[in-house]
């Protein structure tokens, strides 16, 4: 039996996937079920990203998910972590003055500790589920999948979103001409040598885009009386604030009223769709090559519905299992229900095709992170020759 071909899956499937994972990790506390959330997600970009630019981007959530988990434990450290079993005991500091109130360090404990890690794993799992969407999802794709009534919201989300892979690619490609230049600079001249040129070659692709955004007819309205227009904002605006307020209620359950969960949700959906519906009426789009959604993109985006639903599902019939207590030191329980809600978020590793490989790196730099560019491209690269060194910059 031949393998399927190779080929890139469509974005919106990824962000489902991702928002699937991400709920999971806002839904639960246990180390364990983050744990496993984190490893499906590292291993699922490792073996479907393609060789292209904003791939390299989830390196720079990785970085800022450890950074986030420092900063939590140092700041549990540094403002009282006192409990029963004390694993550090560090001295007491009192403010003076109008600040003899606040204490500052003191004994560390090992349950303060512990729950410290849990909240800061949380959020790092949820941080990298968006970095595995960045990642894997092409920005370009997605914006061309968004449908006409959300064009104008959804190229301001598609270009906020794909920051970080804008950021990897300035920084890779100033790392490789500063690697070809034999510059070692540290301290300020690394600013000078690094910082300046990322930031002025993304202001360079920022004001590319919006060019060619505005050559394409991105921003134009067609003729619609100004009431219209106003109502149209007007249910829009509504809808994203009860959505908001109802994914509010539903990843806080328990501790919020009723009527802010599944009911907003529901008013935010049915506002939007009467919305959407005014809104086509004045937005014109054709595709000149419509992308294809087919099975695997049924299962991926199902895989992350599913493991949502089943994460609600189990917290509500056994919270303990997803958020155990952190007074006793002991290894949290686990419950199957748990366990298979998570795994379900494997399936893209088994379902999802391999990523297509028309995206080769440049030969000759030895990192992994060099620019990727396609063979065509290479082609006329390797026999280009620069005729001054200006020409040869990034």
């Amino acid at each position: 039996m031949n393998p399927p071909p190779s080929r890139s899956l469509h974005p919106g499937a990824w962000w489902g996937w991702a928002l699937g994972c991400a709920v999971v990790a806002a839904r639960t506390t246990n180390p364990v079920l983050l744990g496993l959330v984190v490893a499906i997600v590292c291993v699922t970009v490792v073996l479907r990203r393609a060789a292209v630019p904003w791939a390299l981007a989830f390196r720079m959530y990785v970085y800022l998910a450890i950074f986030v988990m420092v900063i939590r434990l140092g700041f549990r450290v540094i403002f009282s972590a006192a409990g029963p079993t004390v694993i550090l005991p560090l001295p007491v500091i009192q403010l003076p003055g109008i600040l003899s109130s606040v204490r500052l360090f003191g004994p560390v404990s090992a349950e303060a500790m512990i729950g410290a890690g849990e909240s800061a794993l949380q959020l790092a799992a949820m941080i990298l589920a968006v970095g595995a969407a960045n990642a894997l999802a092409n920005p370009k794709r997605l914006l061309a999948s968004v449908p006409g009534a959300l064009y104008e919201w959804g190229t301001v989300v598609v270009i906020a979103i794909s920051v970080f892979p804008q950021l990897a690619e300035s920084v890779s490609r100033v790392r490789r001409a500063r690697q070809l230049r034999a510059e070692t600079g540290r301290g300020v001249h690394l600013i000078k040598n690094v910082l300046m040129p990322v930031l002025s070659d993304g202001l360079d692709r920022s004001l590319l885009l919006a060019g060619a955004m505005d050559s394409r007819g991105y921003g134009r309205q067609a003729q619609v009386p100004a009431t219209s227009r106003r109502w149209t904002s007007v249910l829009l605006v509504v809808a994203t604030i009860a959505i908001g307020v109802g994914a509010y209620g539903l990843l806080g359950a328990g501790t919020t009223p009723i009527w802010t969960g599944l009911p907003m949700v529901v008013v935010g959906l049915v506002v939007g769709v009467v919305g959407l519906r005014l809104t086509g009426r004045r937005v014109s789009r054709t595709r000149y090559r419509p992308d294809p959604w087919q099975g695997p993109e049924w299962v991926v985006l199902g895989s992350g519905v599913v493991a949502a639903a089943a994460i609600i599902i189990v917290g509500i019939l056994n919270p303990v299992a997803l958020n155990p207590a952190v007074g006793v030191l002991a290894w949290p329980s686990t419950d199957l229900a748990a366990l298979a809600a998570v795994v379900v978020l494997a399936v893209p590793l088994v379902v999802a095709p391999e990523p297509e490989s028309d995206d080769v790196p440049v030969a000759g730099t030895g990192d992994e992170s060099a620019e990727t560019i396609r063979p065509s491209a290479l082609i006329l690269r390797l026999g280009r020759v620069p005729t001054s060194p200006v020409e040869s910059r990034p």
